[in-house]
């Protein structure tokens, strides 16, 4: 694969970031760190060999996950407690951290779907005009009727109207499936207005903005469990089945995202005195979102850096629309994908063939080309302390 980069990044126990670095490193979280609320034993293991005596990183380092029902400020505090490490809330990148930048849709009402403080989330974000399930259903109170047991017995009156929905934001896999999927498949085929009756006919749907996709996350449990991109899958066929038409996404944030991997790349800056990287390191446990979507970044770097266009517009992954990058930016040179053995991927299962990847990476991602290449990672270990072991190798000035 051609010899790696040689950064000037200091050696463990040199001070952390007073100079300039040419190394950045991106963390999953799930499955690389942590499996549900347990550390796995490798990640303390590992983040002190990249932290100095006064538990200042050596490198930039930004925590990227798909986890989208929290905070920003809450996730870093949790890491912080469970790795024994200061992380900033400004190193955490969530599956919804990108959508601030989506000025566009920040006037207009949104249904938010998902778990935790979504109308919270959702301001914090920049979204002045949130409604939530509950509040929709309390609205509409006739429209949810799987759940025998809660059937209304009496129309109940809300004292508040809400204003016709115009768009809608899908944060991560909500509690109850079956009422977030009609609901939204409410809105969608009434143009935001749920308590008429269905237009199959609609010229134009609705903009959906989708975060995290993965179909698939390890916790305790010995297998992966159903993740967002599951319950995008059930959207995506019961809407396809009323209306014969696939589910368009206005956007789609999240790892493998190109958007969320710049976004991260521009955090990475920040903590390096906004000086440019030569090598981004991405460690993760998912070949198809993890690994797929650094290889993704690590193309477009190079389509970047021999690219004579001044007006570069970066696309967030699965509609074709371009989405804005910060003018000027220098991009890192390339983008090395890490896999580890300790999350979803299992070393005893053989790389998925190119049928597999195909039915797996189509599930939310309407124009993602599929190829294999892009599963392969650069490096595999067995686990992330053998990934900062090869990352600081690969980094060393006597290499």
């Amino acid at each position: 694969r051609g010899p790696m980069i040689s950064g000037s990044a200091p050696a463990p126990g040199s001070g952390g970031l007073r100079c300039v670095c040419f190394v950045g490193v991106l963390f999953d979280v799930d499955g690389v760190l942590l499996r549900g609320g347990s550390v796995i034993p490798a990640a303390r293991r590992a983040l002190r060999k990249l932290v100095d005596q006064n538990q200042s990183f050596l490198f930039p380092v930004v925590f990227v996950t798909n986890a989208g029902s929290c905070l920003r400020r809450h996730k870093a505090q949790q890491l912080s407690h469970l790795l024994d490490v200061q992380i900033a809330p400004e190193q955490v990148v969530l599956s919804h951290s990108p959508l601030h930048m989506m000025e566009t849709f920040h006037n207009k009402c949104v249904l938010v779907s998902g778990q935790g403080p979504v109308t919270q989330i959702a301001h914090t974000l920049g979204f002045q005009k949130v409604v939530t399930m509950e509040e929709l259903s309390e609205q509409h109170p006739l429209l949810d009727m799987v759940d025998h047991s809660r059937r209304p017995t009496s129309t109940p009156s809300s004292s508040r109207i809400l204003p016709q929905i115009q768009a809608i934001i899908l944060f991560g896999e909500p509690i109850r499936w079956e009422t977030n999927l009609q609901l939204i498949v409410d809105v969608l085929l009434t143009n935001g207005r749920p308590g008429c009756v269905y237009d199959t006919r609609l010229s134009a749907q609705m903009p959906v903005l989708a975060c995290n996709m993965d179909l698939l996350w390890m916790a305790e449990a010995p297998s992966p469990r159903f993740g967002h991109g599951m319950f995008l899958l059930c959207l995506e066929s019961i809407y396809r089945k009323l209306t014969g038409r696939r589910l368009e996404y206005e956007a789609v944030l999240g790892k493998p995202s190109l958007f969320t991997y710049q976004y991260a790349e521009q955090l990475l800056r920040q903590q390096n005195q906004n000086h440019k990287l030569s090598t981004i390191y991405a460690v993760g446990d998912n070949l198809m979102t993890d690994i797929y979507g650094a290889n993704l970044y690590n193309r477009y770097l190079a389509k970047h850096h021999t690219d004579t266009m001044s007006d570069t517009k970066l696309v967030a992954q699965g509609t074709g629309t371009p989405v804005p990058v910060v003018e000027e930016f220098a991009f890192a040179a390339q983008c090395r994908s890490i896999l580890v053995c300790t999350g979803v991927y299992n070393p005893q299962s053989p790389l998925p063939g190119d049928q597999n990847v195909s039915e797996t990476m189509l599930h939310g991602q309407n124009d993602l080309k599929v190829e294999p290449d892009l599963v392969e990672p650069s490096h595999m270990v067995e686990d992330v302390e053998a990934a900062v072991d090869l990352m600081l190798q690969q980094e060393s000035p006597n290499t």
